[in-house]
């Protein structure tokens, strides 16, 4: 069973309770300098790293604009704007250091000018680190920014630190930006210094259902029961989530593993179940959205099936990330709609495709 709610296949690895590295691998390199950009490239992808900011998207797709896109910033996100969730925080004040020299390495293979990094103000001392670890280069500057959800996006993590706008339906490469999120940097670094592939990842687990909140480094495919015992749930934990409260998604078994994209996992406790009412055309839903969009009008399009009517109001630029559904009085499910109706667009996609 997938965290997304479906299931796929999957190979089952007992260990053998060694924890070996298999021959030629987690061996320090003495020498990257005569490593082409092409070639760590390459390590990338060998090494199977992803956005571990929540999307997964393949770092060496980003690592490889086209041609015809022209980079010159690369942006690195330890935002870590999602209510609840600390890991990307506990590894900025863990591995500076590391992180500083895989931005480094991206800067290699992408050939930009200039690297940032943003983080936001309520990480006073992950800021210090990472400065700390920046050094006097003219070509990298840490950001403090200012405390706003949802920062952490890529479209408005540029916004903030460039004051560039992509486009609407096009990528930060189209504005010559590239994003890759700290937790992404670092394995980045830990491939290509010390060739190691990608095996596990930094997650929270937190909530008012736990005894003990904490940060834990985690194999990818550990099924979450098992770290949920580690945490100890409390008697009254009645809801688990894969992610924080505003983009995360329940669960409704416990037996689904850890992937690339699992930077959380929040328990909470018992509430009370509310049935959300038609649209009341209030607005607060528009005023809010990020992204400029009517998420009223897309919810209504949704709710009644009507995906073609919602990709005029362009349907596929929402970021799902909760606000609208925060804020509406009428308590309307408008972010669970627009993932069903993005994965329906999806779909007759590669049904065309085919």
């Amino acid at each position: 069973l997938h965290p997304l709610g479906r299931k796929v296949d999957a190979v089952i690895i007992q260990p053998d309770g060694q924890d070996t590295w298999a021959d030629g691998l987690s061996k320090c390199r003495d020498n990257i300098t005569n490593l082409t950009p092409e070639e760590l490239v390459k390590i990338v992808k060998e090494a199977g790293i992803a956005g571990m900011g929540g999307a997964t998207f393949p770092s060496h797709v980003k690592l490889s604009p086209p041609k015809d896109k022209k980079i010159d910033t690369l942006i690195i996100n330890g935002v870590e704007c999602e209510p609840y969730i600390t890991c990307d925080h506990r590894l900025m004040l863990d591995f500076p250091e590391e992180i500083i020299k895989g931005a480094r390495l991206i800067q290699t293979m992408l050939g930009t000018k200039e690297i940032h990094v943003g983080i936001e103000a309520n990480k006073p001392d992950a800021f210090e680190k990472i400065k700390a670890a920046a050094g006097n280069g003219s070509d990298i500057h840490v950001h403090l920014l200012k405390v706003k959800y949802p920062q952490g996006a890529e479209k408005q993590l540029i916004k903030a630190i460039l004051n560039r706008d992509v486009p609407a339906g096009g990528l930060p490469m189209d504005v010559g930006v590239v994003v890759h999120n700290v937790m992404t940097t670092y394995y980045i670094y830990k491939a290509v210094y010390c060739q190691e592939p990608m095996t596990e990842r930094y997650l929270t687990i937190t909530g008012e259902g736990v005894a003990k909140p904490q940060n834990l480094l985690v194999r990818l495919g550990t099924p979450i029961s098992k770290i949920l015992r580690s945490a100890e749930l409390k008697g009254n934990s009645q809801k688990i989530i894969l992610g924080g409260p505003m983009m995360g998604i329940s669960q409704y078994s416990a037996d689904v593993p850890v992937t690339k994209g699992t930077n959380g996992i929040l328990v909470q406790e018992e509430s009370p179940s509310i049935e959300y009412s038609n649209c009341i055309r209030c607005g607060s839903c528009v005023e809010h959205c990020p992204m400029k969009l009517v998420p009223s009008e897309l919810s209504i399009k949704l709710e009644h099936n009507r995906v073609d009517l919602a990709q005029e109001y362009n349907l596929m630029d929402c970021m799902e990330c909760g606000v609208c559904t925060y804020v509406c009085p009428a308590y309307r499910p408008i972010v669970q709609w627009v993932k069903f109706g993005k994965a329906q667009v999806i779909k007759q996609r590669q049904k065309a495709k085919k």
